[in-house]
């Protein structure tokens, strides 16, 4: 029996293996990545909206149309379309926000914890160098993983696992069993060590309560535990309710972007090789009688598809009895008292030829036998085929520990590969399941934006209303105020594409929207605006979505030290809301989050309700359908005005 598991690639899959029924995915397109040295970057694609380049408005086209819809909602998509949403990662996020700032890291024991190192590995590098760069940002770092003690005799003792980790990153690590931590003593060491996590019940069942004695005082949360990252643990999953930013660590980033690129089909031939069965009979007691349907739905999608799923021609096998005696059998022609211990001659030299046709390559494992001879290297003969197609430009992806070594210790071009370590998470993914350590981060727009594409006048100072809805308070601002550009910021994509088809009916050139989740993705959007940031407005945000246990509650620490950056000096924030308690919440936390630039706007005509002042009017002379309804049942609006001072600047 065989099992397809690439059901997008146009390619061959050699020695599929059978295992379980596979749901057929759909995969979409990647974003490529460039590596520099220990730190990857992710060139973001350009975001580019579709104008006549004669009137400067969206062409009538539905296609046109179409296409930049989808453009402005393409960040933070179905996510059933998206199994690997864009992140927030260590590596875009400030540096000079670390300074300070407690900094708990999830780092990956599988990688940093391995019995023999080879520093030429990327994901060993980039592992150390998360914790590096945090260090040299002067952040206060708690170090948090889990490890089998049992396994290595070095890391019985979290002592001696503190002195491991300080040897290979050439500082000091203190342990501690004390959670929550001493903030007070990171101040005297490098960084602290927590106690091995699978001590902790509470981990594995994704615990509240773990979770949130292990953030206590922690400001920032890095995940760079990319090998749990199919789990559900209360240190990858659940702690990211209580931090108020969630990142991807280096290796992490590099880990998704190459799962990203296995998935990506667009160069043909694309070959899998598929290790561990060999299309040898199958003992009855090992055979899945349930999934023999799914896995001749798999064989026939594959055939319709005219994709070939090979399998080995021969095997060098070794006698049961004789164990030193090898011979070369068939793999329809095995005798009794003969077991296969390595690929033969003739199935190397066929992988050998469809090697040289193919321009991408996904290997995962390497073969597995019952028996093994020392006097056989096919392994190492199929990593230096592999090897050999480095140097005519093939997209290699290695998945898989051993697989991965074999790799490192035949290749001089390891920067070259895609190495996956860990093969759990491939298979979780090519399942068609989600990462649950993947979405739990803070997202990112994955986009870089085309401001002239999007503006007529791009360099006009820039209005945003975070939570825009339906549109209606920006389309009038709109067409009230020519000397501005309005972008609205919205988390519901239906309600986007509405404002975007509006935008194109009516030929408005100052207002544009995106479907995405502002509260993570304000920074990277209106950073690379080239005008001032005038004016950010938050008006009426769901009071469930405001409460400070919610996870994505609107108004957080990371929003408003955002706009607090941004915002251009005198630059206005505008917020108000139906709900006492939430304007009272957003006020306080503009003021303690908004690092002393922001200050209320106090008028002699402010109203007083419940002992506190508030704006009378709006003072746009613009309001949102629901300031309108609130209104007309004869309740109160909640307003307020902060400025940005220059001297905070």
């Amino acid at each position: 029996m065989t099992q397809l598991l690439l059901n997008s690639v146009h390619g061959t899959p050699l020695f599929c293996s059978f295992h379980r029924p596979v749901k057929i995915t759909k995969f979409l397109p990647r974003i490529p990545c460039h590596h520099f040295g220990h730190r990857t970057a992710f060139p973001k694609e350009c975001f580019t909206g579709v104008r006549s380049s004669l009137q400067g408005s969206f062409v009538a086209g539905d296609d046109a149309v179409n296409s930049a819809v989808n453009k402005a909602l393409a960040s933070d998509g179905d996510e059933s379309l998206d199994a690997l949403p864009h992140v927030q990662t260590l590596r875009t996020f400030p540096k000079e926000e670390l300074h300070g700032k407690v900094v708990m890291v999830r780092f990956d024991s599988t990688v940093l914890l391995q019995e023999d190192h080879d520093w030429r590995s990327i994901s060993f590098s980039n592992a150390l160098f998360t914790i590096k760069y945090l260090l040299e940002a002067r952040a206060r770092v708690i170090l948090v993983s889990d490890w089998k003690e049992k396994t290595d005799s070095r890391f019985h003792a979290l002592e001696s696992t503190a002195e491991y980790l300080s040897s290979i990153l050439n500082c000091k690590i203190v342990p501690t069993r004390c959670i929550p931590f001493n903030m007070e003593g990171l101040e005297q060491m490098d960084a602290l060590l927590c106690e091995n996590l699978s001590k902790f019940r509470g981990e594995v069942s994704n615990s509240s309560e773990l979770a949130e004695l292990l953030s206590s005082g922690v400001d920032i949360f890095v995940n760079d535990s990319f090998s749990q990252s199919h789990k559900i643990l209360a240190s990858t999953v659940a702690i990211t309710r209580f931090c108020y930013a969630s990142l991807a660590g280096f290796h992490f980033e590099d880990s998704l972007y190459n799962l990203r690129n296995a998935s990506e089909t667009s160069k043909q031939h694309y070959i899998a090789i598929i290790m561990h069965a060999l299309g040898l009979p199958v003992p009855l007691n090992l055979v899945e009688q349930g999934a023999r349907k799914e896995a001749l739905d798999l064989i026939q999608v594959a055939k319709d598809r005219g994709i070939p799923i090979l399998c080995p021609e021969d095997f060098w096998c070794m006698n049961s009895q004789l164990l030193g005696q090898l011979k070369i059998f068939p793999a329809h022609g095995i005798l009794e008292g003969w077991i296969p211990v390595d690929l033969g001659p003739r199935s190397l030299d066929e992988i050998n030829t469809l090697l040289t046709k193919c321009k991408k390559l996904l290997w995962i494992g390497p073969v597995k036998f019952k028996l093994f001879s020392p006097s056989t290297n096919g392994m190492s003969e199929m990593a230096s085929m592999i090897n050999e197609q480095c140097a005519v430009d093939c997209d290699i992806t290695v998945v898989g520990r051993t697989a991965c070594k074999a790799m490192m210790r035949g290749s001089s071009s390891i920067a070259s590969l895609h190495l996956i370590e860990n093969a759990c998470v491939l298979w979780e993914f090519l399942k068609g399941r989600k990462l649950p350590g993947v979405p739990a981060l803070d997202r990112a727009y994955p986009f870089v934006i085309d401001w002239t594409s999007v503006y007529c006048k791009p360099a006009q100072p820039l209005f945003v209303d975070v939570g825009s809805g339906n549109g209606l308070f920006l389309l009038e601002m709109g067409k009230r105020r020519k000397d501005l550009n309005f972008l609205g910021l919205e988390i519901n994509e239906k309600l986007v594409k509405r404002c975007l088809l509006s935008l194109h009916q009516s030929r408005l050139e100052n207002r544009y929207f995106m479907a995405t989740n502002a509260t993570s993705t304000f920074r990277s959007i209106v950073c690379t605006y080239p005008g001032e940031v005038v004016l950010v407005s938050i008006q009426c945000p769901n009071p469930d979505f405001n409460k400070p246990e919610h996870r994505w509650r609107m108004v957080q620490r990371s929003l408003v030290e955002a706009i607090a950056d941004l915002l251009a000096s005198n630059g206005k924030v505008f917020l108000q809301s139906d709900v006492e308690a939430v304007a009272v919440r957003m006020k306080e936390q503009f003021l303690r989050y908004g690092r002393g630039k922001l200050v209320l706007v106090s008028n002699l005509d402010d109203i007083e309700i419940n002992g506190r002042y508030w704006l009378r009017e709006n003072p746009f002379g613009v309001r949102s359908d629901w300031e309108q309804h609130v209104l007309d049942r004869g309740a109160p609006m909640y307003r307020l005005m902060l400025t940005k001072s220059s001297s905070g600047e």
